[in-house]
Order: C-alpha cells, then sequence, then structure tokens
C-alpha cells in the first residue's frame, strides 16, 4: 500500500520542490508533477486538488480514497484517524500500484501533497522476463531506479553541472556554483574560470591554477562536481514506451532505454542503438557487447538528445542443448556463421551436432551438421538452429543383486546378451539360477502407462454408466464414488518392471538394455500368500499341498476374497491363474487372492476384473476394493 498525506495548502507563490530522482522517478511511470493552484483555499482532499499535484493515478481508486477521507473529515474533529487534528492534515491510503515507486523509500514534498512509497513500479516489465529474445532481460526496472552515486573521473563537465568549489587561508569562500551556458563559474577576486568540457580528474588542477593567478601563497582550493546537469532525454525508436524522459547527464544509455520499458523484442534491434543530437549520431551502442565482454561506452547526455532504436537485424533461434537458447541477432550482411553463434549460444558439454531449420523462400529445408563444421555453415536471417547429441552407444552397465558370489555391477558392450552375462555371475550353493529375475526400467514405463490407460478408461465407464430410474442413478452414483477413490488408490501403484525369462536358449538370447537389474533367488523354501486372506503371510513349502492348504495356514477367505480368482505368481516373472485345489506349486511361489467384483454394470465389472489382474501382475500387488 501507499500513502498519500494531503496538507493545509500553501501560499500559491510556495515553489514547488523537487529532485532529479523523484522528477525522473515520476517521469518513468509517466506521472506529471505542477505546482498547486492558485486558489490556495480549496479543499485539499477534493479531486482538483488532488489531480493538480499528481497526476497519472488510476481515477476510480483515487476517487473512492478521497471519498473515504472527506467523509471522515466532515464528521468533526481529525480528518481521519492518523491525521492531524490541529493542522487539518489528512491521510488517503491508495494501493502500491497506483503511483511510482522509489527504490530507496525517497518521499516527494509538494504544495498540499506528501506521497511515499516502496511499491512495484507502474511499468509491467514481465514481458522481457519472458520473452526468448537475448537481451530482453536486461531491461527489468532495475537501471530505471539506479541512480549515479559518484562520478567517474572520465566525467566531461556541461552546462548546468553544480560544483562545489572552497577556497581557505588568507582567502575564505565556500559554494555551490552552476556552470553557466558558456561554460563559466563565478570565482570572487579571480573572475570566470571556463570548465565546460573538462573531465572530472582535471577539474582540481584547473581551480588551483585559476587562483594561484590571483593568489601567490597561502591560498588553498578544493573542488568537485555536486550534482549533474538535470536533462530531459527523448527516447525513441522500436522501444515499448517512447516518450520524454527526466534525468541527469550522469544517467546511462541504458537507464533511459528501462525508463522506457526496455527495446521492444519482437521489433527492436539490440545491435543498433544510437544517441543523437539533431541530425547528428554523436554514439552507437551495441548492447551484446555488453552483455558478453562487459563494455559500455560512457557518453554524457545533453538536454533533448535522443536514444533511437533501430529495426531489429537478422535472426537465428536457438534451441536444444545449449546454455543460452534464445533468440539472437546478426547485422545485416554481416556473413555470420554457426561458429559466430557457438561463441554466442554455449552449447552444452553433451551436444555434438547441429540441426538447421531454413525458413527463407518458399521451400523449407533442414540441414544436419556435426558441431566441428561450426566456421563452414552460413546463417540466413529466420533459421532455427537445434543443438543435439548424436552419440552411438559404446558399453551398457547391467546390476546383478542377489544370492551369488561375483561383483554386483558389470560393464558390457552394447549388444550384449543375457547369456554373456551369466557367464560373468558365479553363483553359490544356495542361488536358484532357474529362477532368474530381470527388472527393466522401459518396461517398468510401458506397464504404468498401459495401468494409466486402463484405469482412465474405468473412470470413463463409471462416470458415464446410464440409470433408468432416480433409484438406480442414486446408487449408480454411490458406485461411481467408490470406484474413483479406488481409481486414485490405483494410481499410487508402481509396477516392478519385471520380464519373464523363458528357460534354455531363449533366455540366453534376450538382448541387454543399459540400467538392467538382475536378481539371482535365493533357495528360501517358502511360499508367500497376500491378497484377501485374513492373515497375509510367508509359509513353509509343502511339496504336493493345494492351494486351499496354503490359504487355511494364512487365515483362510476374507469375506471379499474369491475362491475362483486366485493367481500364483513365479520367482522368473510367470504368473498362471489357478482354482484352490492346484498342486501346481513350487517353493518361492506368491499366491495372490483377489477380492470379489460386486458391480450391476458388466462393463464396470469386465474393467475392474482387467485392472487387478494388471496390478498383481505387474507390481505384486493386490488392491482391495
Amino acid at each position: 500500500m501507499t500513502l498519500i498525506r494531503f496538507a493545509k495548502p500553501r501560499p500559491a507563490a510556495a515553489p514547488l520542490r523537487r529532485t532529479p530522482l523523484l522528477t525522473g522517478a515520476f517521469a518513468a511511470a509517466g506521472v506529471v508533477l505542477a505546482a498547486a493552484p492558485a486558489a490556495a483555499q480549496m479543499n485539499p482532499l477534493s479531486p482538483d486538488a488532488m489531480s493538480s499535484v499528481v497526476s497519472g493515478l488510476d481515477p476510480s481508486t483515487v476517487a473512492a480514497a478521497i471519498a473515504a477521507a472527506s467523509t471522515a473529515q466532515g464528521s468533526g474533529g481529525s480528518p481521519t484517524s492518523t491525521g492531524d487534528a490541529t493542522t487539518g492534515d489528512a491521510t488517503v491510503t491508495l494501493p502500491s500500484t497506483s503511483v511510482p515507486s522509489f527504490s530507496n523509500g525517497a518521499t516527494l514534498d509538494a504544495p498540499g501533497a506528501t506521497i511515499s512509497s516502496k511499491g512495484a513500479p507502474l511499468f509491467d516489465y514481465r514481458a522481457n522476463l519472458q520473452s526468448p529474445a537475448f537481451g530482453a532481460r536486461l531491461f527489468t526496472g532495475a537501471f530505471a531506479r539506479a541512480g549515479a552515486s559518484q562520478f567517474n573521473p572520465d566525467y566531461v563537465i556541461g552546462a548546468g553541472d553544480r560544483i562545489v568549489v572552497r577556497l581557505w587561508g588568507a582567502f575564505n569562500f565556500n559554494q555551490i556554483q552552476t556552470v553557466d551556458a558558456h561554460g563559466n563559474i563565478f570565482l570572487p577576486s579571480i573572475g570566470p574560470v571556463n570548465v565546460l568540457g573538462v573531465r572530472n580528474q582535471n577539474l582540481q588542477g584547473m581551480i588551483e591554477r585559476a587562483v594561484a593567478r590571483s593568489y601567490k601563497s597561502n591560498v588553498y582550493s578544493y573542488a568537485s562536481i555536486a550534482e549533474a546537469q538535470p536533462v530531459r532525454i527523448f527516447v525513441g525508436g522500436f522501444v515499448r514506451r517512447p516518450g520524454l524522459y527526466d534525468g541527469t547527464s550522469m544517467d546511462g544509455v541504458l537507464h533511459y532505454l528501462d525508463l522506457a520499458g526496455g527495446i521492444d523484442p519482437e521489433r527492436g534491434s539490440f545491435i543498433q542503438v544510437q544517441v543523437k543530437r539533431g541530425e547528428q549520431v554523436r554514439a552507437r551502442f551495441n548492447l551484446y557487447e555488453f552483455l558478453f565482454r562487459g563494455v559500455m561506452p560512457l557518453i554524457n547526455l545533453s538536454d533533448g538528445d535522443v536514444v533511437f532504436v533501430g529495426p531489429r537485424q537478422n535472426t537465428v533461434t536457438v534451441s536444444g542443448l545449449a546454455e543460452n537458447a534464445n533468440v539472437f541477432e546478426f547485422p545485416v550482411g554481416s556473413n555470420a556463421t554457426t561458429a559466430d553463434l557457438v561463441m554466442m549460444a554455449r552449447p552444452l558439454a553433451a551436444a555434438t551436432n547441429m540441426r538447421i531449420t531454413r525458413n527463407t523462400g518458399t521451400v523449407k529445408n533442414v540441414e544436419y551438421y556435426p558441431i566441428s563444421q561450426a566456421g563452414s555453415v552460413a546463417l540466413v536471417n529466420g533459421d532455427e538452429v537445434e543443438f543435439t547429441a548424436d552419440k552411438k552407444p559404446g558399453t551398457i552397465t547391467v546390476r546383478v543383486e542377489g544370492e551369488h558370489d561375483s561383483a554386483q555391477e558389470y560393464v558390457l558392450p552394447y549388444g550384449s546378451h543375457l547369456g554373456d552375462l551369466l557367464q560373468k555371475v558365479q553363483f553359490s550353493s544356495r542361488s536358484a539360477p532357474e529362477n532368474i529375475q530381470l527388472f527393466r526400467q522401459s518396461v517398468k514405463q510401458r506397464q504404468k502407462d498401459m495401468l494409466a490407460a486402463s484405469l482412465k478408461s474405468l473412470e470413463a465407464a463409471a462416470l458415464n454408466a446410464r440409470s433408468g430410474t432416480s433409484e438406480e442413478a442414486r446408487l449408480r452414483a454411490q458406485e461411481a464414488d467408490l470406484i474413483l477413490k479406488w481409481v486414485d488408490r490405483a494410481k499410487q501403484v508402481d509396477p516392478m518392471g519385471q520380464v519373464v525369462l523363458g528357460q534354455g536358449a531363449a533366455r540366453n538370447d534376450l538382448l541387454l538394455e543399459n540400467g538392467d537389474r538382475l536378481k539371482v533367488p535365493g533357495k528360501d523354501g517358502l511360499v508367500l500368500i497376500s491378497g484377501e486372506v485374513l492373515f497375509p503371510n510367508a509359509v513353509t513349502y509343502d511339496r504336493g499341498a493345494p492351494v486351499a492348504g496354503y490359504v487355511r495356514q494364512a487365515g483362510g477367505y476374507t469375506q471379499k476374497g474369491n475362491a475362483r480368482r486366485i493367481v500364483v505368481a513365479h520367482q522368473n516373472g510367470s504368473f498362471d491363474e489357478v482354482g484352490d485345489n492346484s498342486r501346481a506349486i513350487t517353493a518361492g511361489d506368491e499366491i495372490l487372492v483377489l477380492p470379489k467384483v460386486d458391480s450391476k454394470s458388466r462393463q464396470l465389472f469386465k474393467d475392474l476384473t482387467q485392472i487387478l489382474y494388471q496390478i498383481a501382475v505387474s507390481a505384486r500387488v493386490v488392491l482391495a476394493l
């Protein structure tokens, strides 16, 4: 929030006190400062009194705040709860976006108004931050708020600059002198001293020599620049807000460009910026020199100078594996090559090639070159360059876990088979090599995608189920709500990515992928029972025992358990659907008892059953309904 405090108007002759900082900041925000009206008796809370002091604020916001303050003033006593009853001051609170900001929290003191603000600037610089044009992020308001805190030694003194001159010894003098239109300052008993065009570092010597001509000894001098000349600079061309902006002769080109909202990245040029005085071009700037090399020529601006941004030159768009994936600009007719682009875009270490899309003309062509040939490939306006990594696989790594006596990780040539790896693995007496398990990331992702597609189909079936009566519709709504909650839980299931391995030559010929994980199970002699049983557990393997016997050891079926839907997961990744009287159980197997599916919709019944099997097979989890 911003506080605007209106005091009793001063006499009409009272001057309006301004500083270059405040004048420039208000000008940057499009706010005009004017002296209070001659009618000093007008109500300081009236819209007329306010607009005469500060214009450019949101009228509706101002009117609402003034109305509230006027109401408080009319009720007697102090104008507001925070006002000064003895002077009739009133406080009006406005949003911070209504007035320009000052980085140092400065206060504007004008007849009838005191404005303090620490809010954000009026101009929205977010478009510059989001622009792909290289250099657009220069203009975010930082240069507009920054003022010259000191004078550099090369600053050239001009008309309007204020200079502190001190003389002591046999003659004392202390005064701030303003350089007149002829470039002179006047010193008592010495006369006019011309300092126009003198550099700041030479000012002290100039004054000492002038004093020495009149005072041969015992008079000492000191001279320093106190304040730069206030100037008004035009900013034109392809900028966001062309206009006339206040500042000082010490403020740089970036300061005035930032006040104007920055260079328009869609139309303006970052490499063709000029400072003009009339028809004469005083200086040219290439902002890429500042961005890449930190070089920014210093120039003293004079009142009426024009900072002009020319039209955008040739552009090339960079994407892909590059640190600076932006739109870059080249001068027209510069014969730029991709080597120049590589210096600016800085491809990542992983990049090896560049794909160039030629957009000029009626035919769109694509070219492909290694980065090593960058110096011989010319660029034209509108090209798109994508840096890519064109790498051929050389080796892969496979991790071997579980019950074995060999290394945990192996580096193999690309294209190796599972049989090649198994020859390197040393199995122990507890290993079960016939039940080796293979887990693969690509398979895990496919299982995840298939499960997501099935869940999406189930959601659609639950939400689109038709009803014949209102009672049936109510039941369907309840059923759909339960199904959607179950779907949310099912989405959290993480598939294992296990590959079903066969036996013999088929297993040994399986190609390995980088990141594969091989697990060698041990001979533990246990059978796991999970799902819809009372006490999911691991029990001792009993050769020839039926499934029902293992289920009884786990407490039997729950009320939701379905004795006709039992899945046996083998260690090698294969699965069998069995009945409770089946005896096809081996050591290390896992018995999964699936729940009953209770749904009046045939489609819902089918989808739920399919997904239950998918989850059981891919994650070895039974998700209760």
